[in-house]
């Protein structure tokens, strides 16, 4: 066996103060577990980053969501423990391969831990995971902070062996990142009994006359995971004296319940799914409401009502968004139709707004600074750091789908312009890691249909967004040991785009990557332009002395502002009324050295050489 797969240290009973994301990884580790894969994506990265750091454990950054729940499952059926993590949005990526584990089930124990974000801290949409149980027909566990979610996980390995089925433990934001001190207990050795691959056709296979039998298989296993979730030690009754309102709550929103409401009796659903009517209808017989505290989908309150109880839920809470005191508390009044019932005001936010931009040097910076100009061009943007692209000053992005979709969204819109006398040109832009996770496919589908659209490859040599992990783009593994590097200017020959339409352009070389980019938007073919500038936060990248703004030879233009670059701030604004009667905004810059990398970008935009090194 190989060494990275040895049995892990082990360690004793304790406490430590960990994040929900970092509890997940300890609970996997105090499991067995062996194998973990992710593709990175906030809220969920620090899962397998962290496990990451374990000796005996096997951990990657796959190419995206789909293989690294390929990977746990390769992992599982030879009977080794296995975790996959991913944002809410990586499960639709991954929801091919997972459709399918609802039949074939599970070997050793087989963890997906998958984080919502609630609130929309860092994506593009607001999706409830939850569904995939249900959709899937696998368990699902729910925690409601890190201490659960220690626990929960390594539960979750136990349960889905006991029932040989994948179990997906639900998070979060609140819960992926708010730390609390957890109870840790003693760690689990690996099961090498359990060990090797016993070949079985009917279960792994999945042609139709195996199919059939597996159904049958799995509503056995729905009935016996019923059963389970009412006797669950995760699903419990909590009385209370004050009986005019019963919560039934899952997740993070159950310390929302208990600080608003402290008396009241509770249905805490920590194995949510299967759902546990017989809890319910024990707390609606005994209160004279029932308000189910959901994020965010009303998915239990419909399942309730289709049981035939009377409940309250979405009627008077938020269908999006995370659930605060304030918001219980106000739902709670309406319910009860008393104004007094304890309701919080709402006070606006008196911070300051901060927009997210690129960072200082990020070889971003200049592209946009170009695509900001180009106003008779569709832009379609994707997921990454370059999604900042759509703001301010640039505002340089026409559309922004899913990880991926640029590419095959810019077809469309070529296609669609055919034969158009006033057709606009159209840019796709991606990064590196982006294309790798799911821009290949789109891209080959351009070449063999012979859409005429200009591909901005972006090569910051990282996974930038998501803090900066390695991709099979940068030559390195997870760990840091050296792998074999994407070639991307060969990659794209290989699918499909002829030699002479693949460009390479410095990003920073601002005159010269418009020159390229004007040049191949007049191509009517397929074309890539690879612009490659390695992200400021990797060794890669070389930090040069900073640049100072010389106050006596700037004259107010502001064109350094329209490089976007933070490092670069206004000192005073003012107008000046020109001859003609003409009014011009004017501001005078300076330059934080402390975040300046001295890229040169500001120094090369400014007319008057006012920019120079400190």
């Amino acid at each position: 066996m190989s060494a990275v797969l040895q049995p892990a240290i082990a360690t004793a009973t304790a406490r430590a103060f960990l994040s929900g994301n970092e509890a997940v990884a300890r609970g996997a580790l105090d499991a067995g577990v062996e194998i973990a894969a992710a593709y990175p994506g906030t809220p969920s990265t620090e899962i397998v980053e962290t496990l990451a750091t374990f000796p005996g454990i096997y951990a990657e950054w796959s190419t995206n969501e789909k293989v690294a729940l390929e990977v746990a499952l390769g992992a599982s059926m030879t009977g080794r423990r296995a975790i996959t993590a991913m944002k809410h949005v990586g499960m639709n990526v991954a929801s091919d391969s997972l459709m399918t584990l609802g039949q074939v089930g599970a070997k050793a124990g087989l963890v997906i831990a998958v984080s919502d974000d609630v609130g929309f801290s860092s994506s593009q949409n607001e999706q409830d995971s939850r569904f995939w149980g249900r959709f899937v027909h696998l368990p699902v566990l729910e925690p409601s902070d890190a201490n659960e979610a220690y626990a929960m996980t390594r539960d979750a390995f136990a349960l889905s062996e006991r029932f040989e089925v994948p179990v997906l433990v639900r998070l979060t934001t609140r819960v992926s990142h708010v730390k609390r001190m957890t109870q840790t207990s003693a760690q689990q050795a690996p099961d090498a009994g359990q060990h090797g691959y016993v070949k079985d056709a009917p279960r792994w296979i999945t042609t139709p006359n195996h199919v059939a039998k597996r159904l049958e298989l799995r509503a056995e296993r729905d009935a016996a995971l019923a059963l389970e979730a009412e006797s669950s030690p995760w699903n419990r009754l909590e009385p209370g004296a004050d009986r005019r309102i019963g919560f039934i709550v899952s997740g993070p929103a159950y310390h929302v319940v208990r600080e608003a409401c402290p008396q009241a009796p509770i249905v805490k659903l920590g194995l949510s799914h299967p759902l546990p009517l017989g809890l319910a209808k024990q707390l609606a017989a005994s209160v004279d409401k029932v308000l189910v505290v959901e994020e965010v989908d009303p998915i239990v309150e419909n399942e309730l009502r289709a049981a035939g109880l009377t409940v309250h839920g979405k009627g008077v809470l938020p269908r999006g968004g995370e659930i605060t005191v304030t918001v219980l508390e106000q739902a709670v009044a309406r319910l009860a139709d008393d104004a007094s019932h304890n309701r919080a005001s709402q006070r606006a936010a008196s911070v300051f707004p901060r927009p997210p931009t690129l960072c200082a040097g990020c070889s971003y910076t200049g592209v946009y600074f170009w695509l900001g100009q180009l106003k008779e061009t569709i832009i379609c943007g994707d997921i990454g750091c370059y999604t900042l692209g759509c703001g301010s000053p640039w505002d340089a992005m026409d559309m922004c789908i899913a990880m991926g979709a640029s590419l095959g969204v810019a077809h469309g819109m070529a296609k669609a312009q055919e034969g158009d006398a006033n057709a606009k040109a159209v840019l796709a832009v991606i990064g590196d890691s982006t294309f790798l996770h799911s821009g290949m496919p789109a891209l080959a589908n351009i070449t063999y249909q012979g859409g005429n659209v200009t591909v901005l490859l972006l090569d910051n040599r990282s996974t930038a967004m998501t803090g900066g992990q390695n991709n099979p783009g940068n030559g390195h593994r997870m760990d840091g040991t050296i792998a074999p590097r994407i070639d991307f200017a060969r990659l794209v020959q290989a699918l499909g785009v002829k030699p002479e339409r693949i460009r390479m352009a410095d990003p920073y070389e601002l005159p010269t990557f418009l020159k390229v980019l004007r040049e191949e938007m007049k191509v009517r073919e397929p074309s890539v332009i690879i612009a490659t500038g390695p992200c400021v936060f990797t060794p890669e990248f070389e930090r040069r002395a900073p640049l100072k703004v010389v106050d006596e030879d700037c004259n107010g233009c502001a064109r350094c502002l329209e490089v976007g670059c933070p490092a670069v701030t206004v000192t005073r604004r003012e107008q000046q009324t020109r001859a003609g009667g003409k009014v011009v905004d004017l501001a005078w810059t300076t330059i934080d050295a402390a975040a300046c990398t001295g890229c040169q970008l500001c120094a090369k935009v400014c007319s008057r050489g006012a920019i120079v090194a400190a």
